[in-house]
């Protein structure tokens, strides 16, 4: 059975204790990030039940959605915050947690400083409160977010009852067009597959344009995993994966490494691995693409209209007719032209260094638009750091973006950095659902940073293709 096996399989195989009377499995959990939203609670449940975090060592924290990226002096203007933030500085110390503060030049989201850290390795468990853990299924890792009532488990056992999903393998073959990138790749496969078409699967992502996706596309991939209902979702490790990881401060080190390296590739589903569904989409099918609706899998290509409201299965229609209304849009309405006042790149789906380069390359020597109220906004301290000594912050200032601190801002506005009214944003995160982005009749619109951008120039939605000359893209 092991040459069938799938990276999936093998990794929960390896980390199964034992099977439960209820039919599940009792999985050990390699590595545990936390944040200061999801984990007070959770600890208070460890207190009350006079118990400690049984391996501090396999637990990280960070802080990320409550903060501010503009005024960070303690304590924060927002006192739910500032409570917040103090419970999870006690809860660390208490319980001998590493903790990367404001203070920590390793700060920033999740999910981007698990990766750029070298905490985040192939063939590990690893579970988050929250929502888009997926996003370190980018190395070959199972990665599931979880529940406060589950942090407290991990926290006091290092393992979680689960039940094991099927597994299903999508492949996009070919390759990508200018100007066409990993979250155009994720929201064409949201929109093909549906927003519950994942529900009971763990997603494999293969095929020629994932091999040669760097990893900061592939963790945009993955990351976008839960909002299609997958489980989890992961790319097979290989020399790009380990190259990555290379001389990072978390992972292995000399003989280590090259140890760790012949197991991190031994991993990989091989040809003859099975699955239990496999699909297979064409790169060239693909164009950049941009939600127009109330949840992710409402998406057109950019120069496309919105399909009229009979052309959905009925099951979907009356969800159409409500996110037509709630957005001010109509069947039949091409997207390209839509009037924004808001542009956002930033998030753990694009607020890489990578993200924040393609923004600069469309922002360069241009202006935001008078009525558009523009941010830039790094994922950690080291993307800003990193960003800063390219100059990408004088850039995106001289063209009137907002230049901020690390932290996850819009999106979704668990801080100062909402929307207001019915404003609506060109937004380079991963929800556009009702009230996500602080407003409760605030409007979002999802696309890559370059779109994003571009947006933010034109003052509308426009084809980053078209708008500009292919040099720029």
């Amino acid at each position: 059975m092991a040459g069938t096996a799938n990276l999936f399989n093998r990794v929960w195989d390896n980390h199964a204790v034992r099977k439960l009377a209820s039919g599940q499995d009792q999985i050990f959990i390699g590595m545990h990030l936390i944040h200061e939203v999801t984990s007070p609670q959770a600890f208070q449940m460890l207190r009350d039940r006079g118990l400690q975090v049984k391996y501090p060592d396999r637990t990280i924290a960070t802080v990320d959605h409550i903060i501010p990226t503009e005024n960070q002096a303690r304590p924060f203007a927002d006192g739910l915050a500032e409570e917040m933030m103090s419970a999870i500085e006690k809860n660390c110390d208490e319980f001998g947690i590493t903790l990367l503060d404001l203070n920590d030049n390793r700060q920033g989201v999740v999910h981007i400083v698990g990766p750029e850290l070298g905490i985040t390795q192939p063939g590990m468990t690893i579970v988050c409160g929250d929502s888009h853990t997926s996003t370190h299924g980018a190395f070959g890792s199972i990665a599931m977010g979880i529940g406060t009532s589950q942090v407290a488990a991990v926290l006091a056992t290092q393992t979680l009852p689960m039940s094991r999903p099927q597994v299903r393998r999508i492949e996009v073959n070919g390759e990508l067009g200018e100007g066409v990138f990993a979250k155009d790749v994720a929201l064409y496969l949201i929109r093909k597959l549906g927003v519950q078409g994942g529900v009971g699967y763990a997603y494999e992502y293969a095929g020629s344009v994932v091999d040669a996706m760097t990893m900061e596309e592939r963790m945009t991939l993955c990351n976008l995993s839960i909002e299609g209902g997958a489980r989890c979702g992961y790319v097979n490790p290989d020399q790009t994966t380990v190259e990555y990881i290379r001389g990072r401060p978390f992972a292995p080190q000399g003989d280590a490494f090259e140890n760790a390296t012949a197991y991190w590739l031994s991993l990989a589903s091989g040809p003859d691995a099975e699955y239990d569904d496999v699909v297979v989409y064409d790169a060239a099918d693909i164009e950049p693409t941009v939600t127009w609706g109330i949840n992710p899998g409402q998406s057109v290509g950019v120069n496309e209209s919105i399909a009229p409201v009979e052309s959905f299965p009925k099951t979907e229609q009356t969800g159409v007719r409500e996110a037509l209304e709630f957005m001010g849009l109509e069947a039949e309405q091409p997207i390209k032209g839509q009037r924004i006042d808001v542009a956002f790149v930033g998030s753990c789906t694009n607020g890489r260094i990578s993200d924040l380069r393609e923004a600069a390359r469309i922002a360069e020597g241009r202006k935001v638009a008078d009525h558009v109220r523009a941010l830039i906004v790094p994922g950690s301290q080291q993307v800003r750091q990193q960003a800063e000594s390219e100059g990408l912050d004088k850039v995106f200032e001289e063209a009137g973006f907002q230049w901020r601190a690390a932290g996850c801002s819009m999106c979704l506005a668990m801080n100062p950095d909402k929307l207001s009214g019915r404003e609506i944003c060109a937004s380079s995160s991963n929800r556009n659902f009702k009230g996500r982005q602080g407003s409760p009749t605030g409007r979002t619109l999802l696309m890559s940073p370059a779109m994003v951008a571009a947006a933010a120039v034109a003052g509308e939605v426009v084809d980053v293709r078209e708008a500009f000359t292919a040099a720029s893209v």
